[in-house]
């Protein structure tokens, strides 16, 4: 395991921690729901998103206490598009974090539920004012992660998606799809950290560029491991895009173009950073990871 994989686990811990405090087993006839959201929200993963928010917080002297609150609410939108985009309804897995996805494991309607739960969940969070004391600041998170996620963003791309199935799209229709899809949560997971520590438009907009290129290089390494990858290691179903007739980066490209376009595109990434010297180190070493990771 290589020095940056250790940072994300102690951070994906430290997130799955806060998870488990803020989202309590609850008693009552209500109790399915939350289980069902503890099952999705408590699967593990890497906690990607929520470990931007926290470097990028971290990068602006922000506490972390309320860079955890930030990291919980995305990775309970991110869980949230998860169960979601498992339905039948949607791209039908059975399969999600190497265990039955959650409407497997309890039910399609549930599964709404959870899912619909979550996000809910996602925005009191942020509400709060443990998570900042300035209402502008929170009102400011609120209003990017509604947009990051809504249907100028995640939601919008995940309609695309399901209205590509069997399509041919370009490069530059596919790059659109997943900047929406993909791409705007995790601007979001970078922008969220500078908003609390109310950095500078310059440092803002670098940042933002940063998580531009680097949701995209996320993306096209995510559909070459759909070709590459197994089941087992992915901890979801490998090759589901082909079988759905959806058009890829690999599809669109050919596996060493896609292959090279996400490193070019990580390498871009990292010149954003320029501006912040060591104390983006991490980030440059995240951009690297995407483009290297296994699952």
């Amino acid at each position: 395991m290589s020095d940056f994989e250790k940072v994300l686990d102690k951070s994906a811990s430290k997130v799955e921690e806060q998870l488990k405090r803020m989202l309590p087993r609850v008693e009552g006839p209500e109790g399915r729901l939350n289980e069902a959201m503890r099952y999705a929200a408590l699967a593990g993963g890497k906690r990607f998103r929520p470990f931007l928010a926290l470097e990028t917080a971290n990068m602006f002297g922000v506490s972390e206490d309320r860079a955890l609150r930030v990291a919980v609410a995305i990775e309970c939108i991110h869980t949230y598009s998860l169960i979601h985009d498992d339905l039948p309804c949607m791209d039908d897995d059975d399969l999600r974090r190497g265990q039955p996805s959650t409407h497997i494991a309890f039910d399609e309607a549930t599964a709404v539920l959870a899912g619909d739960g979550l996000q809910a969940f996602a925005f009191e969070v942020l509400a709060k004012d443990d998570t900042h004391e300035d209402p502008n600041i929170r009102v400011e998170l609120v209003r990017q992660l509604a947009r990051a996620s809504g249907p100028r963003g995640m939601v919008g791309g995940q309609m695309i998606d399901l209205d590509s199935e069997g399509k041919t799209l370009d490069v530059g229709s596919l790059t659109r799809l997943h900047q929406l899809k993909t791409g705007a949560l995790i601007a979001f997971a970078c922008d969220a950290g500078a908003i609390l520590g109310r950095a500078s438009p310059a440092l803002c907009r670098a940042l933002h560029a940063y998580a531009h290129d680097l949701g995209l290089a996320y993306q096209v390494a995510d559909d070459v491991l759909d070709v590459e990858g197994d089941r087992e290691t992915l901890g979801k179903t490998a090759g589901k895009d082909a079988q759905a007739g959806k058009a890829t980066f690999v599809s669109v490209l050919g596996l060493e173009r896609a292959q090279a376009q996400a490193q070019l595109l990580a390498n871009q990434a990292v010149q954003h950073l320029d501006i912040f010297d060591e104390r983006a180190d991490r980030l440059r070493q995240a951009a690297q990871f995407v483009v290297s990771r296994r699952a």
